[in-house]
């Protein structure tokens, strides 16, 4: 388990956390989101002892991570894939920080294998690809048989099928009971992955919710209504309208906001209208994320008409 009191991080007249709370559970991945600058990456630099907090404490299991005597078989990161020496093999990169906790050289050629490096382990690190140098941080992350997990963007560089290794991985280590932190910036793969997610917004928590919650919360979640009756459909637009937060008319179809589809269903029944479509159509994790973000973007560009975008999952605003 993973516990944030007050955690702050300052430098100079910025502040970078600011008094985050925050308790991260063992038996589920939980997704760590925001926007670029939003704290991410210091935060879990603080969890690690890689970076001093201004105010507050992270704790990992009721200690800070430096008083764990062997950290490494209590907590396994990977904050950053390229942080290794580029001319030193795959394997003895491993077996120099198993040594330094206690472990067996056996788990290092375990560990490799789990990850697929096997083949390669006499390379050296800094003839990885990307996804390669990705896979060997995992297995630095894995070497001690943690109970506690963290990983920032792990499935950079990897192709369609690593990073589905990656999700199943991340779920797997969760359904052992183990706690998982994973940052990203992909929505649609911690759609897939995330139990719970964390967002955060310059430095300040905006949401610890399951990611069904976060979802459902969006105001972009909507109803679709199909009536083959032209005459009905304008009946029931406008009685929808009375009740509902929105009504609005798209290739034939209303897309009402502000009702369920059982409301739906019962005013049109009220009315006498036959329906041929009645569907919830959810929000995407990325479009809910982009209404709790809208506020806490730091870099925006506008389009050549001035007005907000959104590309690659971050909000941009004017």
């Amino acid at each position: 388990m993973i516990t944030l009191e007050g955690l702050t991080k300052r430098y100079g007249a910025t502040t970078a956390v600011d008094s985050l709370d925050l308790t991260v559970s063992p038996g589920r991945v939980t997704g760590f989101l925001g926007p670029n600058g939003a704290g991410k990456s210091t935060t879990m630099r603080m969890i690690l002892g890689l970076d001093s907090p201004s105010a507050g404490t992270a704790l990992v299991d009721g200690r800070p991570y430096a008083a764990w005597p062997r950290p490494l078989t209590k907590v396994g990161a990977l904050l950053d894939a390229k942080a290794l020496h580029p001319r030193r093999r795959a394997r003895d990169h491993l077996i120099a920080m198993a040594r330094s906790n206690g472990i067996s050289v056996a788990r290092v050629d375990e560990v490799l294998s789990t990850v697929g490096l096997d083949a390669v382990t006499r390379r050296r690190a800094g003839q990885f690809s990307l996804g390669m140098g990705q896979r060997l941080g995992i297995a630095g992350a894995l070497l001690g048989d943690p109970e506690v997990l963290m990983f920032d963007e792990p499935v950079n560089g990897l192709d369609p099928d690593g990073v589905r290794w990656v999700r199943h991985l991340m779920r797997s280590l969760a359904a052992e009971g183990r706690t998982v932190f994973v940052s990203s910036h992909l929505m649609s793969e911690m759609q897939l992955t995330a139990d719970q997610l964390v967002v955060i917004g310059r430095g300040r928590l905006i949401a610890d919710a399951p990611v069904a919650d976060v979802i459902a919360g969006s105001s972009r979640t909507t109803v679709a209504v199909r009536v083959p009756d032209q005459s009905d459909l304008a009946v029931l637009r406008e009685r929808l309208a009375v009740d509902a937060d929105g009504v609005e008319s798209v290739d034939g179809r209303l897309l009402v906001t502000g009702l369920s589809a059982e409301r739906v269903g019962d005013l049109a029944y009220e009315l006498g209208v036959r329906l041929h479509e009645l569907v919830t159509e959810r929000a995407s994790l990325e479009e809910a994320y982009m209404e709790l973000t809208a506020a806490s973007v730091e870099y925006g560009v506008t389009n050549s008409q001035g007005d907000a975008e959104v590309e690659s999952g971050v909000a941009v605003a004017s």
